[in-house]
């Protein structure tokens, strides 16, 4: 061993060391231990779908366990990958954490050498401390001998002291002349004087199964369920979860923590704030006043792990912090979705990625080695501190949509950042795989005027002049029903804050219902399209428009007089932009979710209704905003208060 860098610990240590890991990650009692675990080594993901080299990458042959890797002589590995990394920079700027240790059981053929690496903001690789381990180390009989070799704890240490703007830490091995097993191995820090209770709120509609499987998820790592003080399923729908057989089987490990319960369909806003409403309120379990909240979707492929990692961060945070985890995409699982979100409220946007931030990237290919700081983060997983529920209230009855959004800006305008902590993530269904045109759009037209009503000074002028655009594209587009969805979402705005009373169950009705108005909103087997498949011609876009506006104008004058292309023609999702289909007059499109096709055809009577309406509700938007803007900040106290979710959820 060599003593200078790597520090082998004694029978004594290593016996403390294995006994207290278990209860070191958090403690159902909350009395903290000397150490808290903020991540352990995972080398197989939760599903066999998910690559392993994005816990480890090695060379020459190796055997992976959850929680254990095996390197034949010769083989080589590292962690250096996305659950593999430790965030440096987000520990070191966020939570009092000034020195991490990493320790690990290694079993040793013959010599092992293990190096504690780190990277900077440019991912230039440097060494913090090596361990040099041979089997006969401990051959005075202080370490016990197995078949395979010999077996040594050993502890690694890095201060966080050169990560502010980006960096990470990582561990790298080699099996040098035999083989070697690498177990048990944690990253840790000083504990806190207290472990905060944290509950998980999942919320649910008629995805039984999917929420059963995650439900599922966090039974199956012993070490995230005891340290989980409860877990509320938020069941809105008619398919129940606990019908499923796998809630049936699973549900005897949480013992008394989980609770299920069922309320109207009230959207995500009204589920997941059920979860907080639940926690937040004295006597639902033992420190419940106190306790954080992970907000989790039904529908992901959970990584327990993820949620050892949030906690551990909340728990070292030197404020009250919103913790995220980040969204890898289900259907390709290494990918992810961005390293961070933020809004523009001007433009009634949010999904904005943070400069500098990835995006749409293999995280097999590229490390996040930037520190980037988010705006919000969206409720796929996310952590809600007690004392933000406690400061700010619940979320808004908004139904879906801007919700989570909301959440965050509320919180940040009151003190409580959000911080999306890299290396901790979900998988979460592609966001392109789900058409633009839905009847969701309803409710992000209305919740992204509400949220950035409630949160930015709009200008009237501004805000108008955009949503002209954009409705205007639709109609060139021929997406008649998407133009009415649009318009729809701005006239509940207009209706002001009374209009959420109901939590939104109207609302939901109403846009679904007068969406099968227009034909081109309706999805077909594109086998059995009410179409002749004889003649289409696949037409292919040209390379986006130099001047769009101008475009835009001489497409909507060739709509409006009918100095369009005759006959059906075909064209792909990805060609399916307003400057393109607006040559034809009528289209087969491809639906995002590569499901069926929607056909367009060019209606002048629809087109004129429709831009007739859009001009009265801008005008009226134009005139009415400053006022409507006031009311729903008038209305946030009530909007967001226990009475008023006692009174949606009929409790």
């Amino acid at each position: 061993m060599d003593q200078s860098a790597g520090q082998a610990v004694t029978d004594t240590e290593n016996d403390r060391l294995l006994a207290d890991s278990a209860a070191a990650a958090m403690r159902i009692d909350h009395r903290a231990p000397e150490r808290l675990v903020l991540q352990r080594g995972v080398f197989v993901g939760p599903a066999p779908k998910i690559s392993a080299e994005m816990y480890s990458v090695s060379k020459g042959k190796v055997s992976r366990e959850r929680r254990a890797l095996r390197l034949e002589k010769g083989a080589t590995a590292h962690t250096n990958t996305y659950f593999g990394r430790f965030a440096a920079s987000y520990w070191q700027r966020w939570t009092t954490v000034t020195e991490v240790e990493v320790g690990m059981t290694l079993t040793v053929g013959e010599r092992a050498r293990v190096r504690l690496a780190a990277s900077d903001i440019a991912g230039h690789r440097r060494i913090i401390d090596t361990a040099d381990v041979r089997a006969d180390a401990r051959s005075n009989g202080r370490g016990p001998e197995q078949a395979g070799g010999a077996e040594h704890r050993v502890v690694l240490r890095a201060p966080l002291d050169q990560y502010i703007d980006g960096g990470a830490l990582w561990l790298e091995f080699d099996a040098v002349g035999g083989e070697l097993t690498v177990a048990e191995l944690e990253w840790s820090a000083v504990a806190p004087e207290r472990i905060r209770p944290v509950a998980i709120a999942i919320c649910t509609f008629n995805r039984a199964e999917d929420c059963a499987q995650t439900v599922a998820a966090l039974a199956s790592d012993q070490t995230v369920l005891s340290a989980i003080n409860a877990v509320y399923v938020v069941d809105q729908g008619t398919d129940l979860v606990e019908d499923r057989p796998l809630y049936q089987q699973t549900k005897p490990k949480f013992g008394d923590k989980l609770r299920y319960l069922r309320q109207p369909n009230l959207g995500g806003a009204g589920g997941f704030t059920r979860g907080l409403y639940e926690v937040s309120a004295a006597g639902s379990f033992e420190g419940s006043e106190h306790a954080d909240v992970i907000l989790m979707d039904d529908d992901i492929l959970c990584e327990p792990e993820t949620v050892l990692r949030l906690n551990a961060f909340a728990n070292l945070t030197t404020e009250p912090t919103l913790v995220g985890a980040q969204m890898l995409f289900l259907l390709n699982p290494d990918y992810l979705n961005v390293g961070a979100e933020e809004t523009d409220l001007p433009k009634l946007r949010h999904g904005q990625k943070v400069p500098k931030a990835l995006r749409n990237t293999s995280m097999l290919k590229r490390n996040q080695e930037r520190r980037v700081d988010a705006g919000y983060n969206a409720w796929w997983t996310c952590l809600i501190p007690a004392e933000v529920v406690a400061t700010i209230g619940l979320p808004i009855p908004i139904f879906f949509q801007w919700d989570d959004v909301e959440y965050g800006l509320r919180a940040r305008e009151h003190g409580f950042v959000t911080v999306t902590l890299p290396n901790a993530a979900v998988w979460h269904a592609d966001f392109y795989w789900k058409d633009f045109d839905d009847w969701a759009r309803y409710f992000s037209s209305r919740n992204s005027l509400i949220v950035s009503s409630l949160h930015a000074d709009l200008d009237p002028k501004l805000v108008t002049r955009r949503l002209f655009r954009e409705i205007s594209e639709y109609l060139v587009g021929m997406q008649y029903g998407l133009a009415h969805t649009t318009l729809q979402g701005i006239e509940d705005f207009l209706r002001g804050p009374r209009f959420l009373q109901d939590g939104g169950q109207a609302a939901l009705t109403t846009a679904r219902k007068s969406r099968g108005e227009y034909s081109e909103t309706i999805k077909h087997p594109a086998a059995t399209a009410p179409i002749r498949n004889a003649d289409i011609q696949v037409r292919r876009a040209g390379g986006e428009p130099s001047r769009p506006v101008l475009v835009l104008i001489k497409r909507a004058i060739q709509q409006w007089t009918g100095r369009t292309e005759p006959g059906l023609k075909a064209v792909t999702r990805e060609d399916a932009h307003w400057w393109h289909i607006a040559l034809f007059e009528h289209v087969m499109v491809t639906d995002a979710s590569q499901s069926g096709v929607r056909i367009r055809k060019r209606d002048k009577a629809k087109a004129r209704a429709l831009l007739l309406r859009t001009f009265r509700v801008l005008r009226r938007l134009r005139r009415d905003l400053p006022t409507v803007s006031r009311q729903y900040r008038d209305a946030v106290p009530e909007l967001t208060s226990r009475e008023n979710w006692e009174r949606l959820y009929g409790i």
